[in-house]
Order: structure tokens, then sequence, then C-alpha cells
């Protein structure tokens, strides 16, 4: 059976099931919406789905209703395993029609989104693994990076409705989107040690650390992390937007894919110690720029 092809320009109304209205997954259901697609919500707590009753989607008791008529279904969910079990056990599966796509958004591991595609495929359905980074901010601009494994056609077929969501790009096959996210999670999180421990000493010496940001601006130690990461930090501003908690467990998956595939990973393996220790102090809850807390503490710096 053929299904329409996600383009937000044709006739009728692209019908996308989204499954996961978290922090990331509402403001992209809402762009969604918004650009006239017909979605249908699902969320464990219904209340969250409930939040995008709003702008015209429908939400559902179980992830089977709300793939029930869907052409792409878009997961965006905690983890490999919580993927799992609402596709294969909870039965969203069992919901989908006949060539469908399936979008997993989600920061899982690359072997099990290979895995997931392999099921789909036995079903008869087709599946992305397209992980995004840009945080709540570039969710509701539009203007996520969003890193895409799986199959050319698919991909193409797939591309105007992830424009609608932000930049995609194909990088590989069936798990290579994943192994994107791990390489831009390992960039992040590293990163965000590299500018606090250097804002901390610069504290320490009795240097300004606004003034020390400013300086460094435009200069080959700049990046977006030292501009969005460093001014939380100078502000002690640790609302979450990515919590120490999800940061840890993509240092984790990053570190088992490099086991899988014989890969040493000193660095990583240094900032996956450095994230644990912050969320086993009471930090996991926290923003991951939120490391600077655990590095401050360290020092005597509270």
């Amino acid at each position: 059976m053929n299904t329409p092809s996600p383009t937000p320009e044709s006739s009728a109304p692209v019908r996308v099931a989204v499954l996961g209205i978290g922090m990331m997954g509402l403001p992209m259901a809402r762009r969604l919406c918004e650009a006239d697609c017909e979605v249908s919500a699902w969320n464990r707590s219904r209340a969250k789905a409930e939040r995008l009753l709003p702008f015209g989607a429908s939400v559902t008791d179980r992830p089977a209703d709300a793939v029930a008529q869907a052409d792409v279904v878009i997961t965006l969910l905690e983890n490999g395993e919580v993927v799992e079990d609402v596709l294969f056990e909870q039965g969203a599966t069992e919901g989908l029609r006949p060539g469908a796509l399936l979008i997993d958004m989600s920061s899982i591991q690359p072997r099990q989104a290979r895995e997931h595609a392999d099921r789909l495929a036995a079903l008869g359905a087709s599946h992305l693994d397209a992980p995004v980074s840009g945080g709540t901010l570039g969710a509701e601009q539009g203007q996520l990076a969003i890193m895409v494994g799986g199959k050319v056609a698919d991909f193409e077929r797939a591309r105007p409705l992830l424009e609608l969501l932000g930049r995609p790009t194909h990088v590989g096959p069936s798990g290579a989107g994943q192994l994107a996210k791990l390489a831009n999670q390992m960039i992040v999180g590293i990163t965000i040690g590299a500018v606090a421990e250097a804002l901390l000493l610069c504290e320490k010496g009795g240097a300004d650390m606004a003034k020390v940001k400013q300086a460094i601006t435009g200069g080959f130690a700049d990046s977006r992390i030292l501009q969005v990461h460093g001014q939380r930090m100078i502000e002690r501003d640790f609302t979450k937007r990515g919590a120490v908690a999800v940061q840890l467990k993509d240092m984790r998956n990053a570190l088992a894919t490099a086991s899988e595939i014989g890969f040493e990973a000193p660095i990583t393996q240094l900032f996956e110690q450095l994230f644990a220790q912050a969320a086993d102090h009471g930090l996991g809850d926290l923003d991951h720029s939120a490391l600077f807390v655990e590095l401050a503490n360290r020092n005597g710096m509270a």
C-alpha cells in the first residue's frame, strides 16, 4: 500500500503522530500543528499531550490509537529502552499503517536504532533515526540540527516535514544519525567542562568572568557553548534546558558504542565521570551547564 509523501505543500494535510510530548516534543509538535499538519499526540502523562489541544492536535490514550491514521510517526522519548517499549510492547507498531514512516528523533544508541529499523522493516514500515541538537530554543524556532540515518529515499520522503523543524542532514545508513548525535553530545559535554573550568580558574585568580568571556569572544576559543552556557554560568542560571542527567546518559551511550566498535575514548570517559559525580551530588535535574557547580564545589567556590 502506498502512502502520501509527507509534503507540507500537498493538497491533503500530512497526518503525523507524535509520541512523547516533553520539553522537546511540545514545541516540535506545536510547529507541525502551525504548519497545518494533522497531528495526533500521545504521552505517558496525558496532561502533557493535552497542551497541544489549543493548537488543533488530537490526543489519544494509547500509542496505537495515535499512529492509526498517520503517514509519519515521530518519536521523542527518553531513551532506547523506552522507544522499544512504546513501539513493540505498548502496541504502537500494531497500529501502524502499511508503508508508514517512523522517524525516531529520540537520542538512543546506534545499535538500538539499527535493531528498531530491522524490526520495523519486517513489519512493512520504514525507519529513520533522526536525533536533534539545538535545545528547546531551537525547537521553538524551527532551527534544530537534525542528524538523519537510514535509506536515502526515506530521507527524501521525510525532508519537507523535517525542514519544518530545522536543518536535516542525511549522514549515512541506519544508526548513523545516532552516531552523529553522540559526536555532538561528546563535543557539547566536553566543551561545557572546558568553559566551566576556565571561567572558574579566572574567578579564583581574581579576574571578572564576564569580562573574560567578553575578551575571548571572537578568538579561537569562542563557541556557542561559551556564549550560551558560559553566560548561564556567569549568571548562575542553571534552569533545566538540557539536563545533567541527559548529558550523562548521552556520554554513557557514547562510551557503550565506543566499546562495541573497539574505540578508545579517554576524554569522554573523564567527562562521563564528572557528570556522574554532578548527578550524584544532586545536580542531575539542573541544566548541563551546572557542571560548573560541581567544579566550583571541588575548588571551595560555593
